[in-house]
């Protein structure tokens, strides 16, 4: 019989940062005081509390609530935020894998309770599995299928999963030791759907609770008091807060207004107009209020206009790429966003495994290998950079007479009357998808963007709805473009398919532009079969390669530091650990420095 490891955390390569004995993660205060609410603003709607349902609009923290075998950040992030390849047992007290990881064991905890006082059990986390791949959203169900082939209770501690023969071992034991683990006998005894909207919680075992809300206006997670796991070595120094209290308001504005006010008490700032101009406040000249940059050493969000390529005629590269051109950074950088921010060239910024120049070393192999996928260019040319143009006008005529060219190379020409036609005289018309809760300045950029395409003789309108409407037609693609996000990456893994992956492209809800691209595929393939770091990090400078190729965002601009204002009473670790800013997961509050803000009359 192959040799088995067993140990107290997971790592592909086989080697862990932490020893089985770490009394914390390092950079946690393992002395943080305990206690205190942190009061944040939250823009939109929610009318429930099931995250993971495919229909509605949850409120988007409501995970919060659930752990699983190997240890997350419940509000977002993963732990421990000092490292990427790493995962540490929670739920389980140890994970033990064959080293051709075709199946896996976990030997859970007996001291490990939902928030009712019921145990949790093996035959829970087997039931949670099943229940996702049966009610789960659409994309994570079809890729656990694929990859894991059965799940078996040994017994009310012992768990085991044998995957599919065949496939990358790539992250499996990864993604069945992140899966949320809920209560069987609550979804019997209620009748609860995993893909129905819901104002119930779902039974797990975390740490916060959901204490009290109202729809639309606040929702209120309070530590569990019948926590089971507050002594856990990867919980000490962390969920420090009593309460976490999220108070909803319909725009930016409002959002601002209250926490001028001292409704709200911390805020992670996003607009640069604000930024620039907007902390002025009282409370900020008599230094109530803390106004911070700090430095943030992990990928920025690839926010920017996505196009989606299921809609004619977005579905051709060139195309995209001219309307592309359409857009004038500089221009929105000095007109809207005061100069400070930094236009994004890679899908990963800033990190080893972006993409630089031409191909070399191990990349230049891995793209050589996939043969006639990889268009010559790829090979020839630089990576692919964002355009420049010039600041003074958003319509930049350079960049319109090269784009111009680009669509009439694919059929599409300006007539007599300055429309955009195609062969069969159709006018080119595509619809922007805006949600009403954005900001004034996110929502100017889109405006300028659309009145340059108008100018292109492009029938381009922009469709602003409230969230709930919003949020259903992002799930259902129903839109030709959107500003948003895509994820970023730091490691191979299955997830990579949900992302980026023709499989579950028009289903997936992390796919805004449900790409489609044999290459991708192949790259993603290929980083899944890789056996050390350095191959994966050329394996995934490879995929970003490909994806600014296939030019399907257009990139926006980022800041480089976490913008942060928060009323003086909130202190965090000297030394932030490079992949979280960790406000809700290992920050705290002074008590001292609340009650004299209280009693001057600051705070609400």
């Amino acid at each position: 019989m192959a040799e088995t490891i067993k140990a107290h955390g997971y790592s592909f390569y086989g080697d862990l940062k932490y020893p089985a004995d770490y009394p914390h993660f390092a950079y946690v205060n393992p002395d943080a005081p305990k206690g205190g609410e942190i009061v944040i603003g939250a823009r939109g709607t929610f009318d429930g509390f099931n995250r993971w349902a495919w229909r509605g609009n949850p409120e988007t923290n409501a995970g919060v609530v659930a752990e699983s075998m190997f240890g997350e950040m419940p509000w977002g992030g993963g732990l421990p935020a000092d490292t990427i390849t790493d995962s540490y047992c929670l739920v389980a007290r140890e994970v033990e894998y064959p080293e051709d990881q075709t199946w896996v064991i976990f030997h859970m905890r007996d001291d490990v309770t939902f928030r009712n006082g019921a145990p949790v059990r093996a035959q829970d986390a087997a039931f949670t599995h099943n229940l996702f791949i049966e009610q789960g959203i659409r994309s994570y169900a079809r890729s656990v299928k694929e990859r894991i082939s059965g799940v078996e209770v040994i017994d009310d501690l012992t768990l085991k999963y044998t995957f599919v023969d065949g496939i990358s071992r790539r992250s499996l034991i990864s993604q069945v030791g992140g899966t949320p683990i809920f209560s069987e006998e609550w979804y019997k005894e209620t009748g609860e759907k995993l893909d129905e909207p819901s104002v119930l919680s779902p039974m797990a075992s975390g740490p916060y609770q959901v204490a009290d809300y109202e729809f639309n206006r606040y929702v209120v997670y309070e530590r569990n008091p019948n926590y089971w796991g507050w002594d856990h070595p990867a919980n000490v120094g962390r969920h420090n807060f009593d309460r976490v209290r999220f108070e909803y308001f319909a725009d930016d504005t409002a959002e601002f207004e209250a926490f001028k006010a001292g409704i709200t008490n911390f805020r992670t700032e996003g607009s640069t107009k604000l930024w620039a101009t907007g902390y002025d406040f009282p409370a900020i000249q008599r230094g109530d209020v803390v106004k911070d940059e700090i430095p943030d050493q992990s990928a920025p969000n690839n926010s920017g206009i996505i196009f989606n390529t299921t809609r004619e005629p977005l579905d051709n590269r060139n195309i995209r790429h001219a309307l592309s051109l359409a857009y004038n950074f500089e221009w929105e950088r000095e007109s809207l966003q005061y100069s400070l921010t930094t236009q994004r060239k890679s899908f990963v910024e800033g990190q080893e495994w972006e993409a630089r120049g031409l191909p070399e070393g191990k990349e230049k192999e891995l793209l050589e290998s996939l043969g006639e996928l990889v268009p010559p260019e790829m090979m020839t040319e630089e990576a692919v950079m964002p355009h420049t143009s010039e600041a003074r006008d958003p319509i930049d005529r350079r960049n319109k007479r090269t784009g111009l060219r680009l669509l009439e190379q694919e059929g599409w020409t300006v007539n007599a009357d300055g429309k955009m036609v195609n062969e069969a005289g159709q006018q080119m018309a595509l619809n922007f998808l805006v949600l009403s809760s954005w900001d004034d300045t996110r929502k100017s950029g889109i405006q300028t963007y659309v009145r340059t395409l108008n100018d292109w003789g492009i029938a381009a309108t922009a469709d602003t709805v409230d969230s709930a409407q919003g949020q259903q037609r992002f799930l259902d693609k129903d839109y030709d473009m959107i500003h948003t996000r895509i994820l970023t990456f730091a490691a191979a893994g299955t997830g990579l398919k949900q992302l980026f992956g023709s499989e579950t492209a028009v289903v997936s809800s992390y796919n805004p532009a449900a790409l489609r691209s044999p290459l991708v595929d192949a790259i993603i393939e290929a980083a899944l079969d890789t056996k050390t770091r350095e191959d994966e990090i050329a394996a995934l400078m490879a995929l970003d390669r490909a994806l600014r190729y296939e030019r399907i965002q257009v990139a926006g601009g980022f800041v480089p530091e976490y913008w942060v204002a928060y009323y003086d009473m909130f202190e965090h670790p000297e030394d932030l650990p490079p992949y979280a800013l960790g406000v809700l997961d290992f920050w705290w509050m002074d008590k001292e420095k609340h009650q004299a803000l209280q009693s001057s009359g600051v705070l609400k």
